[in-house]
């Protein structure tokens, strides 16, 4: 587990130069304005919910004392709870509708690391794309059932302590999970793509510890986050998918298929 979590936070070393030596920053145009928009749009919901949610929250204090500093902590918590699920909802938004632009991107690293002798599924935009709703919308489904047992989890005293650490985990893995399946997608049906990538949960998690510590870096982070990350998730799948014996020359499989 351990040394897989650490292959794919290794696996950002020298995306940079990858990206730029097969000219792939063309493609992720649309996905980082995707990624920029849903981020604004999610920062607009915070501020304009947090109130009604600080208000709902304020009424827990009954007592006119303090009631003022307590409506201001609830607004905060507000935002930080908006801020929370935005998260959640981002990476899968924006993973989703950037299937169809992702995937011709990990299939040129693909070549270049593998040439073109293998056998892979041949797709086009609407498949993509609806396989990446498919895909995000179960993550989506997990990952809020996981993150709603962990924060009551963290209700407990002592144990509650290690409810943040998890909720990150739990966060990281479901986006490296969707990075992982742009390269996925041309090679195994659904089901199976989901059972490798819980075979292999640590390269996802190591690619989505990365994932999400880029978003808490203002601007630059959402403007790079796909691009390096998809690029990782990309060069670490292949090498998964190769040690597995899991991709088929294409002289194989005439031979298989005459």
């Amino acid at each position: 587990m351990f040394k897989n979590i650490y292959n794919g936070i290794r696996a950002y070393g020298g995306t940079f130069s990858l990206i730029s030596k097969l000219g792939l920053w063309k493609y992720f145009g649309v996905p980082i304005f995707i990624s920029i928009l849903t981020a604004i749009l999610i920062g607009f919901a915070a501020y304009g919910l947090s109130d009604n949610i600080g208000r709902f929250i304020s009424k827990a204090w009954i007592w006119d004392w303090g009631s003022q500093t307590f409506r201001t902590i609830s607004d905060f918590i507000g935002a930080l709870f908006v801020i929370a699920v935005g998260l959640i909802l981002y990476k899968h938004i924006v993973m989703a509708l950037s299937a169809p632009f992702m995937s011709p991107v990990s299939e040129k690293i693909e070549t270049h690391m593998l040439g073109a002798d293998h056998q892979h599924r041949n797709t086009g935009f609407m498949a993509q794309l609806w396989r990446g709703i498919r895909i995000n919308l179960r993550n989506l489904l997990m990952e809020l059932f996981f993150t709603i047992l962990i924060l009551l989890v963290g209700l407990i005293p002592v144990i509650g302590i290690l409810s943040s650490v998890l909720l990150f985990v739990v966060q990281a893995y479901y986006a490296g999970f969707g990075n992982m399946d742009y390269t996925l997608e041309r090679h195994f049906e659904v089901g199976k793509s989901i059972r490798f990538v819980k075979s292999f949960s640590g390269v996802a998690i190591g690619n989505g510890l990365i994932f999400m510590a880029m978003l808490f870096i203002p601007v630059i982070g959402i403007i790079l986050v796909f691009p390096l990350s998809v690029t990782a998730a990309t060069t670490e799948t292949i090498r998964l998918l190769k040690e597995s014996n899991a991709l088929i020359p294409i002289e194989q499989k005439n031979e298989l298929h005459p």
